[in-house]
């Protein structure tokens, strides 16, 4: 199992990707990218709250 720190890093960079999508696909009007941004803003969130529940279990 990934330490809870590099959970909560990946989640991060997932995000930050994300959000970089969104921004690019609203600006090109492009549909796709948009949905791919917020689905990785999702994911990204969730990776973080996974290792933030890690750290608060201590593992």
């Amino acid at each position: 199992m990934k330490p809870s720190k590099e959970d909560k890093a990946e989640g991060n960079v997932q995000k930050a990707k994300g959000s970089v999508k969104d921004a690019v696909g609203e600006a090109t009007d492009n549909k796709e990218l948009r949905k791919e941004g917020k689905k990785d803003k999702v994911q990204g969130e969730a990776k973080k709250a996974l290792g933030k529940a890690k750290e608060a279990v201590g593992k």
